[in-house]
């Protein structure tokens, strides 16, 4: 199975996500935008795995989530990935990203022992939609620069969920495979 290990968004954030997706839409480039239900912060993409490898990840993840609390993140700025000269992905970052880039690290240690690739260097974004094109760039770059300081809200992070991404033609469409409280 293509899995990843995710953070959902609470609903309460999706009306003010939708109006950041709404005010990018106006500059009229070619973005793919990430649907309401498919909104998350991917905390660690695994790939293709195996369902023993899966079973691995799920029994690590039980044990290890018991160390970890409910903590609160604030959703604030617009921010691109690779580069505003090269604009692929448009994301909404996390303001003091501490606590969450400290449990990504704790637990990338115990996925590289399982044998995956460790992160290059980890950045809480909410990837809200795909660049397919250079067409009206500027007024992209424009509209980001202008909600590069903008508010979503506070959100607590709970729990991790193990997803299954299965990739079609309308888009990919995400299972939830295991839950783990925080």
């Amino acid at each position: 199975m293509r899995a990843f290990l995710a953070v959902d968004v609470n609903k309460e954030l999706l009306e003010k996500i939708g109006e950041v997706q709404k005010q990018l839409a106006k500059a009229e480039a070619p973005i793919k935008f990430v649907e309401p239900e498919n909104l998350h912060f991917t905390f660690k993409f695994f790939g293709d795995i195996s369902r023993e490898k899966a079973d691995e990840i799920v029994g690590m993840l039980s044990e290890k989530t018991k160390n970890y609390h409910p903590f609160e993140v604030s959703l604030k700025g617009v921010g691109v990935f690779p580069h505003l000269g090269y604009i692929r992905v448009v994301w909404i970052g996390v303001e003091d990203p501490d606590q969450f880039s400290k449990m990504q690290m704790d637990f990338d240690g115990e996925f590289i022992k399982m044998g995956f690739k460790k992160e290059r260097s980890y950045i809480p974004h909410l990837t809200i939609g795909r660049v397919k094109g250079a067409q009206n760039k500027e007024a992209l770059v424009s509209v980001i620069n202008e909600l590069e300081t903008v508010e979503i809200g506070k959100t607590t992070i709970k729990n991790l969920v193990l997803k299954e991404s299965e990739l079609t033609p309308a888009g990919p469409i995400y299972t939830d495979v295991k839950d783990f409280q925080l």
